[in-house]
């Protein structure tokens, strides 16, 4: 099964925490309304539905390497102005200049060439316009997911080599400011975005871990029953979890932006 094929279940491990992040995420980007979005990796759409809800563009594009996560945010989003399709983000297709906004949400890390990436997005957005992308802190407070490679690695050494805040050290704001920088952007900005993620209780937690979307997800249904049900126990006795069973974490994720230079 991939890791990047079912939208219901990728939605609430972490579609449900991006959309809290682009709230703030496009608040802070303070594009104009009529714009033309394009939303590099859509995913299950949660971005492009952010935008939609707020941004009052003109019309969002969304492109995903993956058809079933397209198909996802197609059915999800009916929405006149948005359209979204398969596509490779190292090679857009779409002309020079296309669109005024160009965003990815949570994929940067996960393009095999990020500056290519970024220097497409560059490519296919107006000079007047903006680039902007937001990665999770995976080595610090994205919590629900550094407790679970905390309780992974100490029980499976092999899990430390797949742990996204090892494996992704562009999700820092220095290293992804640099890949702003070498993609050719300008007048780069970088900051924090902190959202709440409250579970009601344990369960609510630990049951995307099994959908295998994701990294995390796709580790824990590799294991045996044995060996994921040690590894729930041992995470279930480290999170912080309140006297009515809720468990209150945040997700930081790291967001930047800058502008095409001038053609």
């Amino acid at each position: 099964m991939s890791i990047w094929a079912i939208g219901a279940a990728y939605e609430p491990y972490v579609g449900r925490w991006s959309r809290a992040v682009a709230r703030e995420f496009l608040a802070w980007l303070a594009a104009p309304t009529g714009s033309h979005w394009l939303d590099v990796g859509c995913g299950t759409g949660a971005l492009s539905a952010t935008i939609l809800a707020v941004a009052q563009p003109a019309a969002v594009t969304g492109i995903d390497a993956s058809e079933a996560f397209a198909s996802y945010a197609r059915q999800q989003i009916a929405d006149d102005r948005a359209e979204f399709m398969q596509a490779d983000a190292l090679a857009l297709p779409f002309p020079d200049d296309s669109f005024d906004a160009s965003v990815s949400g949570l994929v940067l890390n996960f393009l095999p060439d990020p500056v290519r990436g970024l220097a497409e997005m560059i490519r296919v957005t107006r000079s007047e316009g903006v680039v902007a992308v937001y990665v999770w802190d995976y080595a610090g407070e994205m919590q629900l997911m550094r407790h679970f490679w905390d309780a992974a690695a100490a029980l499976d050494p092999a899990a430390v080599d797949l742990d996204e805040g090892r494996r992704f050290p562009i999700c820092q704001p220095e290293p992804l400011e640099r890949a702003l920088i070498g993609a050719g952007l300008i007048g780069i900005q970088v900051r924090a975005i902190d959202v709440a993620t409250n579970f009601r209780d344990f369960d609510d937690y630990w049951s995307p871990f099994l959908g295998g979307q994701g990294p995390a997800p796709s580790y824990t249904m590799s294991l045996t029953d044995d060996d994921r049900a040690t590894l729930r126990e041992r995470l279930r006795a480290s999170l912080p979890v309140a006297a009515d069973g809720s468990i209150s974490l945040i997700a930081r994720a790291w967001a930047a932006f800058g502008r095409p230079p001038r053609h």
